[in-house]
């Protein structure tokens, strides 16, 4: 799932500094780990040379850690899809300090106004980044589809690549709907193929918007972007990425996959009664992944849905296995199995399923020290993922309480989307700005539509207090 980002004005800083010092967010990396990374060089690799392949980045504006590269090609009636992907373990050895130290982050993290990498800037920006105008290492996946978009057969190998050109969505999406560019045009037809798969599958794919905090006659106010077709057709390949392998490692029954367990049926009902509170119509019998797929992301509260939709899963993790098949495996949202193997230069675990997918399509055993960390991985990335998270929400808890601010005392509508008797509150979803909050249960009935006046902001605290009206 893609990051929620806000772009903040300076006066915001102050607090988002606040944030990582709380949540101890490492401020800069060890004497020991940048003098490593410094010195750091691609280890001696037999890497194939694909450098006649014309690999575009489509990444966001400005990004400088860029993890893949696309490139795609005919075959027959069918596609063979080439994806590059940065070769973050070629610069790092197993027990240094660039090793100890990403096992500790697990995770690139994202503020609004600075990012945290896993690993210093001289690797993860430079010299592994896929940068337009480089020739650089990376593992390159070979995946020939047929006309349906099905995976025929696949190919895992180091290698050497070319990076023609890093463009932004925006610049995507205008090659392919002025068919000026043969690479991203196949980049929109392996995307919506793919896209028809997924549904096949019963999969959910949320093609998610920015949320950004915004300057507006002297104060700021909360907005959703608009999420273009490419972003949804560009995450297709990474799906299909992992689903390989994913699928690779489950058969050799060694390996780590993402798993998640399908959505609960209470989670689904209070997601209907978000989707009543924005104004976004869902019928009573068209089932949830299939609602999904019809909406559009170009208006506030079609996004403002999709974000709560993203959130109505739950107990996302990973699992390591080796020497059997686990019993448990799929991806619920995905409805396959599935493994994070496309962004190693901002996650760790993708290192570790590499190596061991690298051994596999060689036929040869997979390292020692990849398999031994198969068992600490999922508690690795769980603790990762959790301050991950938990800065997201703080960031966004403490935007919403900034924009709301000047705001006190007036009035605003809201529906009543849960009640908790027990902690005797309600949690209400506030139409606009899009913002879900607490208030006393007493006298409210499930989807009420209501009246509130907001009495109390504290950005500090990043708390905001409702009461009817």
């Amino acid at each position: 799932m893609p990051h929620l980002r806000i772009k903040a004005p300076a006066a915001f800083e102050r607090g988002f500094a606040a944030i990582r010092e709380e949540l101890q967010v490492p401020a800069q990396f060890p004497a020991d780990v940048l003098e490593e990374a410094n010195a750091a060089v691609p280890a001696d690799a037999e890497r194939v040379d694909a450098r006649n392949l014309r690999f575009i980045a489509v990444d966001p504006p400005g990004a400088t850690d860029l993890d893949q590269a696309f490139h795609a090609e005919r075959l027959g009636d069918g596609y063979r899809v080439h994806y590059a992907i940065a070769d973050a373990g070629a610069f790092l050895t197993p027990g240094g300090a660039l090793d100890i130290e990403a096992r500790k982050r697990g995770t690139t993290l994202y503020s609004p106004d600075l990012r945290t990498p896993l690993h210093p800037p001289v690797i993860s920006e430079d010299r592994a980044s896929l940068l337009a105008g480089t020739e650089k290492p990376s593992l390159l996946w070979t995946i020939d589809l047929d006309e349906a978009g099905m995976p025929t057969n696949s190919l895992f190998q180091r290698a050497t690549v070319r990076i023609s050109e890093a463009i932004s969505y925006t610049e995507a999406q205008e090659r392919i709907n002025q068919d000026t560019d043969d690479v991203m045009v196949l980049l929109g037809e392996v995307g919506r193929l793919r896209e028809q798969r997924e549904a096949d599958r019963g999969g959910v794919s949320l093609n998610l918007p920015s949320q950004e905090v915004v300057a507006r006659d002297g104060t700021y106010a909360l907005e959703y972007d608009t999420a273009i077709p490419v972003e949804g057709w560009n995450a297709q390949i990474s799906l299909l990425t992992g689903i390989v392998a994913g699928t690779t490692m489950y058969e050799a029954e060694v390996g780590i996959l993402r798993t998640l367990p399908p959505t609960r049926k209470q989670d689904l009902r209070r997601l209907r009664r978000q989707a009543r509170a924005l104004d976004v119509g869902w019928p009573d019998e068209v089932d949830y992944a299939d609602f999904i797929r019809t909406i559009e992301p170009d208006s506030a509260s079609a996004n403002a849905f999709l974000l709560k939709a993203a959130r109505s899963f739950s107990g996302a993790g990973y699992l390591g296995f080796n020497g059997e098949k686990p019993k448990y495996a799929e991806h619920g949202a995905i409805a396959s199995i599935y493994a994070h193997v496309t962004a190693p230069l901002r996650r760790l675990v993708d290192r570790f399923a590499n190596e061991i997918l690298l051994a596999l399509h060689a036929g040869e055993e997979p390292p020692a020290w990849a398999v031994e960390a198969l068992e600490e991985l999922p508690s690795l990335m769980g603790r990762a993922r959790s301050k991950d998270s938990a800065l997201e929400r703080a960031m966004v808890d403490y935007a919403e309480a900034m924009v709301l601010a000047p705001q006190v005392d007036h009035v605003f509508d809201a529906f009543v989307v849960d009640i908790n008797p027990k902690r005797e509150r309600a949690t209400i979803q506030v139409r606009e700005p899009a913002v879900v909050a607490n208030i006393s249960h007493e006298g409210l009935e499930l989807a009420q539509e209501v009246r509130v006046r907001l009495q109390s902001v504290d950005p500090t605290a990043r708390s905001v207090s409702f009461e009817l009206a």
